[in-house]
């Protein structure tokens, strides 16, 4: 199955996505293309990484992704196409790369810019949906262009470990209002050994003591803390939103104490 799928921050009410699909269609019309996320917020490199990294595994090997969200290139950035995991990413190399494939790439090629004085306005128009199209149809990354030797590293924001306690930030707020944190299930493990804890929320003001596998084995309206589909810790109200209620934006830190 030939597919491609277009994250971006564009407003629905904008032409730029039809004129992308129209682009991809022109080339080849059996090409299913799948709106991945319209909804990053205005240049948000690292929520645009954050939808991409955990959703691509679930699409079929061999797709391509294509990243518009900071698109246009300044400084020494350039136009690429990524292939890792056996999937295809092409995008700016801002570091949403690195962000996205945790890890070294299998190959990266630089794109040379197809718009040249045209649609200047309109990074990728041209250059990321060619690419995306030849990728599908003969699936060899190395004839789109030279070999870059390497993508910009973007180092993710981790979680501290400090004695019997892990201090975490908050990473993503999805559409209802849970905050997902960078405390994975994993970390969560190896540190605590199995031992009592307690989640601090905004400072002291708020404190959980136990992870419930989901959201409706609490009352509604009452804190709940989960690990989520991702691995990750994620503090949500049940019927409720988190964000909002308790004031917890991007960075704000979750700390959890292990009791002996």
């Amino acid at each position: 199955m030939a597919v491609i799928t277009l994250t971006s921050d564009w407003s629905q009410n904008d032409y730029y996505l039809a004129a992308v699909k129209g682009q991809i269609l022109q080339i080849d019309e059996k090409i299913q293309i799948v709106d991945l996320n319209h909804s990053i917020k205005p240049f948000n490199t690292p929520q645009a990484a954050f939808v991409l990294r955990n959703s691509f595994q679930y699409f079929p090997k061999g797709s391509v992704h294509i990243n518009f969200v900071n698109a246009e290139p300044s400084g020494n950035q350039r136009y690429m196409a990524v292939s890792a995991h056996d999937h295809y990413f092409i995008g700016t190399d801002n570091g949403a790369f690195s962000l996205i494939i945790n890890g070294p790439a299998d190959k990266a090629v630089q794109l040379e810019p197809l718009e040249k004085n045209n649609f200047t306005s309109f990074p990728g128009l041209l250059t990321f949906t060619s690419a995306a199209c030849k990728l599908i149809m003969k699936k060899d990354i190395d004839l789109l262009g030279e070999t870059a030797d390497q993508i910009k590293e973007r180092i993710p924001l981790r979680a501290t470990i400090d004695e019997n306690q892990i201090t975490g930030t908050v990473i993503y707020t999805d559409s209802y209002g849970n905050v997902i944190t960078n405390i994975s299930k994993e970390l969560f493990e190896r540190i605590g050994k199995n031992q009592s804890f307690e989640i601090y929320v905004q400072s002291k003001h708020y404190m959980i003591n136990r992870i419930y596998p989901s959201y409706s084995l609490v009352p509604a309206g009452e804190l709940v803390a989960v690990f989520n589909s991702a691995g990750l810790l994620e503090i949500a109200i049940h019927n409720g939103n988190a964000h909002k209620l308790l004031n917890l934006g991007i960075n704000a830190n979750i700390r959890i104490e292990f009791i002996h």
